[in-house]
């Protein structure tokens, strides 16, 4: 058993070794400042989609991680670059649901919350992009692009052609977002708690996530209105306002 879980924690590391230098080639300081070139040359878009990252509600406050996705969601936005945003995450490891957190973040910080849309179904990468896509597809939304950190842009940047999704790439350019003033924003959480909450970890097996990372377990769902978010994300940002924490 204890081999089992050594043998499982080397292949993440490794895993996670490889992403991380191969990202530095392929998403460098360059590559990433050329994106956003070209989307202010074909911009805006119809809808950047936004993956979530766990939220932790004992320290009360969002990782750096979330921080700067959502500082550069909110960036394209106020810039024109992006009309609206889909922040897009379950509850996966804390009970908090991901994309409601960073919807809370970008009403604080200004978003209209017309312009916010919410995925509340995605667990893994590979769902974010294809839950958020079919959201953007019932809305109307034609021209779409992923705005994330460009290690997550290159782990993703094959997966849109595979599932026939046309969606462009707009990480975060560090130069830009660093000149930024990004400020720890407070707001209260608890619109986004789950209840009953059990972590993905205690729900599948470890083979059973790593499916999940290559797009594997995918409910590929007949009409996108049968998603949960579409259904009741919009209904929640009604109460946004009421749960942002004003300074």
């Amino acid at each position: 058993m204890k081999r089992c879980n050594a043998t499982k924690i080397l292949i993440l590391l490794i895993a996670s070794c490889g992403m991380f230098f191969t990202s530095s080639c392929v998403f460098k300081k360059s590559s990433s400042s050329k994106l956003l070139s070209q989307a202010i040359k074909m911009g805006p878009y119809d809808a950047i989609i936004v993956p979530g990252i766990p939220f932790d509600g004992s320290k009360g406050k969002w990782n750096s991680l979330m921080k700067m996705r959502v500082y550069w969601s909110v960036y394209l936005y106020k810039q024109g670059l992006a009309k609206n945003i889909i922040y897009s995450g379950s509850a996966v490891y804390t009970p908090y649901c991901e994309s409601k957190i960073m919807a809370l973040y970008a009403v604080a910080m200004g978003v209209p919350k017309e312009h916010i849309f919410i995925d509340s179904s995605a667990e893994h990468s590979t769902e974010n992009v294809y839950y958020s896509y079919q959201i953007a597809r019932m809305q109307g939304f034609e021209s779409v692009a992923i705005a994330t950190d460009p290690f997550q842009s290159h782990f993703l940047r094959n997966y849109p052609e595979k599932i026939n999704v046309n969606v462009h790439f707009v990480p975060i350019v560090f130069k830009t977002l660093f000149t930024l003033n990004m400020l720890d924003i407070e707001i209260n959480p608890q619109s986004a708690y789950v209840q009953n909450f059990v972590s993905l970890q205690k729900r599948e097996s470890f083979s059973k996530r790593l499916q999940g990372t290559r797009g594997k377990n995918i409910k590929k769902f007949y009409y996108p209105l049968d998603i949960d978010s579409l259904n009741n994300g919009k209904t929640a940002l009604n109460n946004l306002n009421n749960n942002v924490v004003k300074d």
